[in-house]
């Protein structure tokens, strides 16, 4: 894992917004996040000092990957993706990259992806990778605080390798979408959709015959360029599907909540966790949580927790470990480990 050295805390919010450390941990948990340098870190820069350590702990060097998966919402460019700005970072050989663009569930549907390439031999040691990059896009004013004081920069990263140990691994992975409130989690603009799915955000008709509705003098005078989010809706939607698909999981292992050594949500929001956790009747030392130290940092939040887990000797050989994710699209998804 690999988060930037600039930590923020909520009284630091404090100076640029109408809010207070109290209001904020009251409603999310989080009592301090990580933001990127500015002008020096970017989603790819994170993602690759994630990489070196994987690597470093797998034992592995570059000239042996023969795959990239990125999964990321904060990508340098809008095209092309970060795979490719890591593969150059790294001097790696010319090996395929590929972007996964599922925000908070997009390392669980990369390391979905992955399994498949390796259960079918195409190939032998996958680098994968999740970075974000938030603090550079958000609106730090009072009018965006119930989205900017959640949010962090980070990244992680794993290797992933074919095992021939039975029962060990990926034991399984579990991944869903359901559109109806696509935008009730959303960055629309600048976008492509002409205001299609949301009148709300049809730019106004250009003089001129082509384009001119992508960005908009409008669209820059209204400031509205920033993520939206409507929490009440997520949250009710995260706290059904977030246990749903860990005993999806779990049913399609022949397992129990009880046979959990460790469950690794997606630091989404402290009151989901401990909401789930109550559902699910498990103990404080099956669940780990650092949104407290790192906020959201959606596609990378399971690597780092995973990671820091792993490192706190929470995790061990044998340990059935759970990864969980709920996040916009909506998108959720859930993988069974063996480690």
């Amino acid at each position: 894992m690999y988060v930037p050295d600039n930590v923020v805390t909520n009284d630091d919010l404090t100076k640029v917004m109408e809010t207070t450390d109290g209001w904020i941990q009251e409603r999310t948990g989080i009592k301090e996040r990580r933001y990127a340098k500015r002008f020096e870190d970017t989603t790819t820069t994170m993602g690759v000092e994630a990489a070196k350590m994987a690597l470093e702990n797998a034992g592995v060097g570059t000239g042996d990957i023969d795959f990239i998966i990125f999964a990321t919402l904060s990508p340098d460019y809008y095209f092309p993706g970060c795979g490719v700005l890591l593969q150059r970072m790294l001097n790696m050989k010319e090996i395929g990259a590929l972007d996964i663009r599922n925000q908070c569930s997009g390392f669980i549907y990369a390391l979905s992806v992955a399994d498949q390439f390796i259960k079918t031999g195409m190939y032998k040691n996958i680098l994968l990778v999740a970075s974000e990059t938030h603090s550079y896009g958000l609106d730090f004013s009072t009018r965006g605080r119930n989205v900017s004081v959640i949010f962090g920069d980070g990244a992680g990263a794993v290797v992933l390798q074919p095992t021939t140990m039975e029962n060990q691994g990926i034991l399984s992975t579990h991944l869903h979408s359901d559109g109806d409130s696509a935008e009730m989690l959303s960055m629309p603009n600048p976008g492509f959709h002409a205001g299609k799915f949301w009148k709300e955000k049809r730019p106004p008709e250009p003089a001129q015959p082509y384009g001119g509705i992508f960005i908009t003098d409008a669209l820059l005078e209204q400031k509205d360029v920033y993520p939206f989010m409507d929490g009440q809706a997520v949250f009710k939607k995260a706290v059904v599907k977030f246990p749903e698909v860990v005993r999806e999981a779990l049913d399609a292992n022949n397992l129990k909540t009880t046979d959990i050594n460790m469950l690794i949500p997606h630091q989404a929001n402290l009151r989901i966790s401990q909401f789930v956790q109550q559902q699910m009747h498990l103990r404080d030392d099956q669940i780990y949580n650092n949104i407290q130290k790192y906020g959201n940092t959606t596609a990378a939040s399971v690597p780092i927790a995973l990671y820091e887990a792993w490192k706190e000797g929470k995790i061990k050989e044998g340990d059935l470990i759970c990864l969980a994710a709920f996040g916009s699209g909506f998108t959720w998804a859930s993988a069974l480990l063996r480690w």
